[in-house]
């Protein structure tokens, strides 16, 4: 069946696995979100280089990323600034100062290397996530406590006239949100990383476990643009 409705919030999350912001505009690209986890950290486990996320150290929650310098649509895929980093004591360092290495170093308590690719590093490559209200509502209620949505770390949150976890449905499916087109991939499959909150990094394991019994451990669908474009909060949805 069609669906309906209006974009809630749109998300970047400049650094992979650190906190992000959300936005009044986000301009897409087949690669994704401009500036969207378009920087990593990495750090050598054996002989391989790894990229490191929230799974081997949570801590990286702490930390913040934005780009300031470049809000909404002002940010140009093709070449985004360098991000702005909060450490969890408040200060901050600019993606290319001499010192932010060091102080991640001593904070994660692991030797890492930084690491910028305008081609962005999403798990899925070339892709976006969406995710929608009706769903993010009844997860909250199936499990009777506060269910926050940057747990999901969407790069879109609709809100749409469909019953809830309707969308894991509807793979191969376009959906317009104002002027830009999506083809919708396949639904999310969810890793341990939801289970951690945004804010203390405690740890929530029934949330897993739930979606696992209950939705196939998926939450979310990814999604991929058309063409380039330039979404907005309050602009109108429609699922063809």
């Amino acid at each position: 069946m069609p669906a309906a409705g209006t974009v809630v919030s749109l998300h970047r999350w400049p650094v992979k696995s650190m906190a992000g912001e959300a936005v009044d505009a986000l301009r897409i690209d087949s690669r994704g979100a401009g500036g969207d986890r378009a920087q990593a950290i990495f750090d050598v486990f054996g002989r391989e280089r790894r990229r490191l996320t929230v799974r081997q150290l949570p801590r990286m929650l702490s930390w913040a990323a934005a780009y300031p310098q470049a809000p909404g649509a002002e940010l140009d895929p093709d070449a985004p600034p360098l991000p702005l980093l909060t450490a969890p004591d408040g200060r901050t360092f600019a993606w290319d100062d001499p010192g932010l290495p060091q102080a991640l170093s001593d904070d994660l308590g692991r030797d890492v290397t930084l690491t910028r690719d305008l081609a962005l590093m999403p798990d899925l490559p070339d892709s976006l996530l969406v995710t929608v209200e009706a769903s993010r509502a009844a997860l909250e209620a199936e499990l009777g406590r506060p269910v926050d949505l940057r747990r999901f770390r969407p790069n879109l949150h609709l809100r749409l006239d469909a019953p809830a976890f309707a969308e894991e449905g509807w793979a191969g499916r376009r959906v317009r949100v104002g002027d830009a087109e999506l083809e919708l991939l396949h639904p999310c499959e969810r890793c341990a990383i939801p289970t951690r909150d945004p804010d203390t990094r405690e740890k929530w394991p029934e949330l897993l476990r739930h979606l696992a019994r209950a939705h196939d451990t998926l939450f979310g669908i990814n999604a991929r643009a058309v063409r380039p474009a330039t979404v907005r909060v309050g602009d109108a949805v429609a699922v063809a």
